[in-house]
């Protein structure tokens, strides 16, 4: 699992994932994205789109993350998630406690607002 992030206009950061979210790539993935998402309150769009295999220990490190930056007064929302992948984090109940996006000017949007 890779992980980079960059800013953008607005205030908001920009973690691009890609790789496979299982055991091993949250392992990878857990230390950095902890960081990025819970050291201060920010904006946060996390693509998904290069993520290709989403396992419920990787959930657990998106909401993790998420979690963090909520209670830092911030907000983290997802976007781009291969038609399975969204698949996977609507069936588990991640829609209903965090914003998925279809892409990157919606998830502009949800963080405007």
């Amino acid at each position: 699992m890779k992980m980079d992030s960059q800013p953008l206009d607005g205030g908001i950061t920009l973690i691009r994932l890609d790789g496979r979210l299982d055991i091993e790539g949250a392992e990878t993935l857990d230390q950095p994205l902890t960081y990025a998402t819970s050291t201060h309150p920010a904006k946060i769009a996390v693509d998904l789109s290069e993520v290709s295999f989403l396992a419920s220990i990787g959930i657990r490190t998106l909401l993790s993350a998420a979690r963090g930056q909520a209670s830092r007064g911030g907000k983290l929302v997802m976007f781009g998630a291969q038609p399975m992948i969204r698949r996977v984090l609507q069936t588990a109940g991640v829609d209903q406690l965090l914003t998925l996006c279809d892409d990157l000017d919606a998830a502009r949007k949800a963080l405007a607002d």
